[in-house]
């Protein structure tokens, strides 16, 4: 896939390597030309320097070839301006832009094609404080994805000592939580991925990924953790356009108190927040101020600010001082790599929250969502059933004659849609219909394109 990319800051060039990694044609396109480079010599990508909102300098990128266009530079009038060029002067047929204001919604008239000609809107901050509130709403995960519009969830978990699923096997999961039925799709442990079977048992340490009903997804937790304590008590250290947003969808939920070390900041966030959410002005690596705001009683420290070593050494000074669980927003990868199994609980990457929003467009079949897990080592990904028996490799043949390739595997199947929807587990027998949603996960991306060929419908095959 022919793909251009505008905007070499962190986004952009963490999207770029999650895309050259799949061997798509991708140029990168920047004013600056010592940035594209440095890239040029990491990546197997092309640069082009100059103004993305110019034609003459889209042209020089192969905008008249180009499949996608994915704007990601650091201003909305840009990328909006630039999405429109791409998308009036050179026809390029799907184009995304990255919006912080919340003013533009994806689906508007405005965006459209007699508008600024944007196919997709994709807001880092929206998607992290997204993803953040998943973690709230279920703190015993340390992912919670979805699926069908929420019907089914993905939560991987750390099986940790005394929890219900260490010493037993994967066969034996379905007689000990009888009313709580899931899915095993994968364990890792000490990130190696250990083969899912009946007889896997799972060891303490072990990262589960289990996909379930979004019903069921309390009693999952409840039933392998023994308890279901609600999270009631947030320190937020950063009170920028993250820590904004999160705070302000926490009103009613949660105590929340933000640290910030911008004065102005701090008087802005006061007269946004309601009165009862408390903005304090200083430094969150600050210990006697964590000290004396109680950060040993909190439920959860969420460092959210825009330097990734600040980030790293505040909540692992709070998770020392005595806060339950600890999350840490990261930018640069190979940093987020390091502090993974560390005393920071969840390092979150803003590009990789955002990275599936792109992969649904590049990735070929029926897909409704594709989810990046792992740093991009793995992906669950949601296809759409769709054809008859003649023109599907899927459509009217049971589960187990669906050859998938070794070590993908089959998640949940939903049938239906509205009050009618339902999640089934993909029992050998399980006869797959039109229009089923199958979620699939696959350990490695070299398995992408033979699942992604399942979801491809055919004329002539039979």
């Amino acid at each position: 896939m022919r793909i251009i990319i505008l905007g070499a800051g962190r986004v952009g060039e963490s999207v770029a390597e999650s895309l050259v990694s799949e061997q798509n044609d991708i140029t990168l396109v920047d004013p600056d030309p010592e940035l594209l480079r440095d890239l040029e010599d990491r990546l197997d990508l092309r640069g082009v320097p100059g103004n993305g909102i110019q034609p003459s300098v889209l042209r020089r990128a192969g905008a008249e070839d180009a499949d996608l266009f994915v704007a990601c530079a650091a201003l909305d009038e840009t990328n909006l301006t630039a999405c429109k060029v791409a998308h009036d002067v050179f026809g390029i047929p799907i184009t995304v832009a990255r919006l912080r204001s919340p003013e533009f919604i994806e689906g508007d008239a405005l965006l459209g094609k007699t508008g600024f000609g944007v196919t997709h809107v994709i807001c880092p901050e929206e998607s992290v404080m997204h993803y953040i509130h998943k973690l709230i709403d279920y703190p015993e995960a340390l992912q919670v994805l979805e699926f069908s519009r929420s019907r089914a969830h993905l939560i991987a978990m750390r099986a940790a000592q005394g929890s219900a699923l260490v010493n037993h096997t994967i066969g034996e999961f379905r007689h000990l939580f009888p009313w709580a039925e899931m899915r095993v799709v994968a364990v890792y442990r000490q990130d190696a991925e250990v083969p899912v079977a009946p007889d896997t048992r799972v060891l303490a340490g072990d990262e589960v990924f289990v996909l379930a009903d979004k019903e069921k997804i309390r009693d999952v937790l409840r039933a392998i953790h023994n308890h279901d304590q609600p999270v009631r008590r947030v320190m937020i250290a950063g009170g920028g356009k993250v820590g904004l947003r999160l705070a302000r969808s926490l009103v009613g939920q949660c105590q929340v108190k933000i640290i910030e070390r911008d004065h102005k900041r701090c008087t802005y966030l006061a007269g946004e927040l309601p009165s009862d959410m408390l903005v304090l002005e200083g430094d969150s690596a600050d210990e006697n101020l964590l000290l004396d705001e109680g950060v040993g009683q909190m439920d959860l420290f969420i460092s959210l600010t825009n330097d990734d070593e600040d980030n790293i050494l505040s909540a692992m000074l709070a998770k020392r001082l005595g806060a339950k669980r600890v999350i840490a927003l990261i930018n640069r990868r190979i940093y987020a790599e390091m502090m993974q199994g560390s005393t920071i609980d969840i390092a979150i990457s803003p590009a990789q929250t955002v990275i599936g929003e792109l992969l649904v467009h590049v990735r070929r079949g029926a897909l409704a969502a594709v989810h990046s897990l792992r740093r991009g080592e793995a992906e669950a990904l949601e296809g759409v059933a769709r054809g008859d028996a003649k023109s599907s490799q899927l459509v009217g043949r049971r589960i187990e004659q669906v050859k998938l390739p070794d070590g993908a595997r089959f998640g949940v199947i939903v049938r239906g849609d509205g009050h009618n929807c339902e999640v089934l587990m993909p029992h050998h027998d399980l006869v797959i219909q039109e229009a089923d949603h199958i979620i699939i996960f696959i350990p490695n991306k070299r398995l992408l394109k033979p699942v992604e060929k399942l979801f491809q419908v055919s004329a002539s095959f039979f």
